[in-house]
């Protein structure tokens, strides 16, 4: 139970805040961006805050927002809100306390220090601030920079190289056939110089023909070595593949889903960045970037064959390196901004298709086209730019080419005037110096690819580094006994990036056979407590116990198997209405065929001539909200858990189906087991439940029985109106 002194919150809330409230000091602020590493001037934030006097009745945060402009500070979002619902884990923040602003900052005894614009400071509890105004800073400037983590600290980039050498035998084999592909490379000039020395002076066809069937030989080898090298890279690419992208998916199944990024589109492209990663090491991109160093080689050989000539080639290579080395940085933050814009440009797309109904009857399509037409404009744009590298690089790069074939002919005539050289030497060694610039030329290409290929990998590296679940190599509990309780102790919840708590509940515990309605408001915590209680968020402070174990030390299978919960946002997957019905495998086909026909979902499969293999669609596309609602709702019931926690179950019903889903519930429900329910309409539930909680921003205000509770919703006096430019309250998932 809650204390009754919860009561007159919004009271001393509305008095507390009707006082004038004064435009916020320039000098905290800046105190405040820079502990968030923001550089910051304080004589413009100084002006600022004087030109913003005239906003002294608008709320703290549009004078933040108007203050941030003036003094040319991007990438910053005030928000607005009161002490109380503040996850203290986010401060610093800026403080309305005793008629004065002050900077919060947590203290290293668990106490708040305040510090006032003279740079005094005091130490106080937070009790005295429950209610006060807070501005709190997003920085989010900060997270942009922090989206192109080091590469020596990419997991992803760690999993494939892991992949990769697991069985490092095929090094061997490719770096032998490459070896020798190269070395035999250089029998086509020496075949070219024999030809015009030997052959063409004396007309010796016998010389010839030897020649050739000894080219013919080489070539053949070297059609069996590269077929063999393609081969070997294409298998070891299918196998890194096949091992990567199932624990990249696995690990993305385990996800915490309140760290999980919100947009899906962005996510879904994320992880398809392991395709340009399988592409680029099945392509023969992998064979020009092994054939680089053995330009040296090709050197080395010309050098023996013309002398003087190799120089030629020589001080010309380290100016394509470099010319490679400087488009390799150019292109590097390029690629990522692409990256991300094509990411933005996807989750636009994703939402297009799911919202069509929305969209076009909202008459919003010029939104998201606009929307689409700036993404891709700005995508057009990156596009431009490195069309531009690649072809200056390469343009370049076949300049040097033609440079270096001039100036070898030009030495190689001199060599030959001076009898250093022969003509064929002088043929051999152009056809050799093709093979030392054009691999650098092609080599520029190869790397703009890598660097799609590693920023992929930064990509794929921001979903590795979400939280999992559970902590890796945790030692999990398996309770052998099925819980008889689930508690709640000192928890409170905030989505990450924002200061609001969603959940701040002292103490609260659900025994074996009792059933609950949790009620309260749009917005008032309801679905976040009972997505907190399944498992699915895990919450910033405190401890849950699902009987006498840790919630987050059992292991989460076997917290599926023991709560069974069911979305406000029910979903269902392409496949069958059997497949949904039976999504975990669990439960017999009689136990299936009575819950369908209790709650009426056999009606969908009769009224279609395949019955139980009717087809779904993603999402459930082709059933009505109420008909998803009923195959969801089956789905847990033949799950048969311990504690059932129940978001919205008869929202999208009629009254006829709400009132037969009470009574299915009715029949289902073991006595031993713990149903908790959220709900607008407590009244039909009312019959079936032994206790009615009433939640308000987070907190529990009401908790007893239904016969006391129930008749105070109806007579409660309505809250005090939010004071102008307060947040909404909510988080940013639906149904908060």
């Amino acid at each position: 139970m809650v204390p009754d002194s919860n009561k007159s919150v919004d009271v001393e809330l509305t008095a507390k805040e009707s006082s004038p409230v004064r435009v916020i000091s320039a000098v905290l602020l800046h105190q405040l961006l820079l502990k968030l590493g923001l550089a910051a001037e304080l004589p413009l934030l100084i002006a600022a805050c004087a030109k913003a006097d005239h906003l002294s009745a608008v709320n703290s945060a549009d004078q933040a927002r108007y203050i941030l402009a003036q003094a040319l500070l991007k990438g910053v979002q005030p928000v607005q809100l009161i002490w109380r619902r503040l996850d203290l884990r986010r401060l610093p923040a800026l403080v309305w306390y005793e008629d004065q602003w002050y900077l919060a900052e947590q203290g290293e005894t668990g106490m708040i220090c305040l510090t006032d614009q003279a740079g005094q400071t005091q130490e106080i509890s937070d009790a005295p601030l429950q209610n006060s105004l807070v501005v709190w800073l997003r920085a989010t400037a900060q997270r942009s920079k922090s989206i192109t983590p080091e590469f020596r600290n990419n997991q992803a980039a760690h999993m494939v190289w892991r992949e990769l050498f697991r069985d490092s035998s095929w090094v061997i084999k490719v770096v032998i056939a490459t070896l020798i592909i190269n070395v035999i490379a250089i029998a086509t000039s020496l075949f070219a110089m024999q030809v015009y020395d030997r052959v063409v002076p004396t007309m010796a066809y016998s010389t010839l023909t030897t020649l050739v069937v000894g080219m013919a030989l080489i070539i053949s080898l070297d059609w069996c070595l590269k077929v063999v090298r393609a081969r070997i890279l294409d298998s070891v690419s299918v196998k890194v593949d096949k091992q990567v992208s199932q624990q990249v998916f696995d690990h993305l199944l385990h996800l915490r889903l309140d760290v999980q990024p919100k947009s899906l589109g962005t996510l879904a492209a994320q992880v398809s960045g392991l395709d340009s990663v399988r592409q680029f090491f099945s392509s023969g991109v992998i064979f020009g970037l092994i054939d680089l160093p053995f330009a040296l080689m090709f050197i080395g050989v010309i050098g023996v064959i013309g002398g003087k000539v190799g120089w030629v080639y020589a001080s010309l290579l380290p100016i394509a390196l470099i010319l490679g080395f400087v488009t390799q940085i150019q292109l590097r933050d390029l690629l990522l901004k692409q990256m991300i814009r094509s990411n933005e440009r996807q989750g636009v797309l994703v939402d297009a298709i799911r919202g069509a109904e929305s969209i076009r009857s909202s008459n919003a399509t010029w939104r998201f086209s606009e929307e689409w037409q700036k993404i891709t404009a700005s995508i057009d744009g990156y596009n431009i730019q490195q069309k531009a590298i690649n072809n200056f690089s390469n343009v370049t790069t076949s300049t040097l080419s033609n440079i270096a074939y001039v100036a070898a002919v030009v030495v190689g005539v001199w060599q030959v005037e001076l009898g250093q050289l022969t003509m064929g030497g002088m043929i051999a060694c152009s056809i050799l110096g093709g093979r030392v610039i054009a691999p650098i030329a092609q080599g520029i290409q190869y790397i703009t690819q890598w660097q799609g290929v590693s920023q992929s990998l930064k990509m794929v590296n921001q979903v590795l580094d979400l939280d999992l679940e559970r902590r890796p190599n945790q030692t999990l509990l398996l309770p052998e006994h099925l819980p008889e309780s689930i508690e709640l102790d000192r928890v409170r919840f905030a989505y990450p990036d924002s200061p609001i708590q969603q959940i701040n509940i002292p103490k609260l515990a659900f025994h074996s056979g009792e059933r609950v309605l949790l009620v309260g408001a749009v917005g008032c915590g309801k679905s976040t407590l009972l997505k907190v209680m399944a498992g699915l968020y895990r919450p910033n402070e405190g401890r849950i116990r699902l009987g006498d174990a840790d919630l987050w030390e059992v292991d989460p299978q076997l917290v599926a198997s023991q709560t069974g919960y069911l979305p406000q946002m029910v979903h269902l997957f392409k496949g069958t209405l059997r497949t949904n019905l039976t999504l975990s495998g669990t439960g017999s086909d009689s136990k299936l065929l009575k819950v369908i026909r209790a709650l009426g979902v056999d009606a969908i499969a009769a009224n279609n001539p395949s019955g139980m293999d009717l087809g779904i669609s993603e999402g459930g596309e082709g059933l009505s909200g109420g008909q998803r609602q009923l195959v969801a709702l089956s789905r847990v019931i033949i799950g048969a858990p311990r504690i059932w926690l129940l978001d919205e179950p008869t929202a999208s019903l009629d009254a006829e189906s709400e009132e037969k889903v009470w009574a299915v519930l009715e029949e289902f429900v073991l006595p031993e087991d713990i149903l908790i329910v959220s709900t607008h309409r407590p009244m039909l539930g009312a019959k079936l439940a032994t206790r009615v909680i009433l939640m308000q921003q987070g907190e529990i205000i009401k908790d007893g029985k239904p016969e006391h509770v129930i008749p105070q919703l109806f007579t409660r006096k309505p809250l005090a109106p939010r004071p102008t430019g307060m947040p909404q309250i909510g988080g940013p998932h639906n149904g908060v």
